[in-house]
């Protein structure tokens, strides 16, 4: 076979296109899948023909990976080299006014989604080893909580253990693990209200806070990058490097900074 797979969830937008159409210019066979049809069909568009294909997938559904994957490979050449774990949504707000359902959904997909993605794709990051790369979404809501984001940073928190923890437990599979640490970033999950309590989007509150929204297209650059290389986590965006300079040598005033913040995901 001469190209390699990779497989990525949410697909249809944002991250996820940006990183699709990176890795199909590069000569990758590219497996799209998300609940978005239409949004899958229009990032197909954009990856040279026949190099793509399409899966319906909700990844909170637990066997749906396994059909998910076993279908790409069937298309791809019957390997895959890289799973990239990337499916999300946003959630804002003090906890006490996020209700019971936008919690579990946002643990669902962005923490126990990421879990049952890297069950999934053991098998077959391990039978295309070595070289094979298992690639994660978390954020630089992962590097320090912040306030307005307690459920959001958590799952972020979780995808960032759970890269740590890979690392060490596939390494005898010469399996590589990593993720990316993105701030906020230019794709339509910023347009989104932070929560079901407010009618402000994201893109107002991170634009009124005075800090930058990065180009999706350097995520992609860092995605081709952390699959490449040999970080374990990869930061994306001003804020994020600031935040885990600032976690590291100024945790004192970071957590005086974060009281007086004006919470960009929402909050009072």
């Amino acid at each position: 076979m001469a190209h390699k797979t990779i497989f990525i969830t949410g697909g249809a937008s944002g991250i996820g296109r940006a990183v699709a159409v990176k890795f199909g210019s590069q000569g990758w066979f590219v497996g799209l899948a998300d609940v978005n049809e239409a949004g899958m069909r229009e990032t197909a568009a954009m990856i040279p023909a026949g190099m793509s294909s399409t899966h319906k997938l909700d990844v909170r559904d637990r066997a749906a990976w396994d059909v998910a994957l076993a279908d790409c490979a069937k298309v791809s050449g019957g390997r895959i080299d890289v799973v990239f774990n990337n499916a999300g949504i946003p959630l804002g707000g003090n906890l006490t006014d996020n209700n019971t359902a936008e919690i579990e959904r946002c643990l669902d997909i962005n923490l126990k989604g990421v879990l049952f993605g890297a069950q999934a794709a053991h098998p077959w990051l391990k039978a295309s080893a070595p070289g094979s790369c298992l690639l994660s979404t978390a954020s630089a809501a992962g590097i320090y909580g912040s306030p307005g984001a307690s459920v959001y940073s958590a799952t972020k928190f979780g995808v960032r253990a759970l890269t740590e923890c890979l690392d060490g437990e596939w390494a005898a599979d010469q399996i590589k693990v990593a993720d990316l640490m993105p701030a906020f970033i230019d794709t339509p999950l910023i347009d989104m209200t932070p929560n079901q309590q407010t009618n402000e989007h994201i893109r107002g509150r991170v634009q009124n806070a005075g800090l930058e929204i990065t180009p999706v297209a350097d995520v992609a650059e860092a995605a081709w990058n952390a699959v490449h290389g040999t970080a374990l986590h990869t930061r994306v965006g001003k804020t994020a490097h600031r935040l885990a300079f600032a976690a590291r040598w100024m945790p004192g005033r970071l957590r005086k900074m974060g009281k007086a913040s004006g919470k960009p995901l929402g909050g009072r």
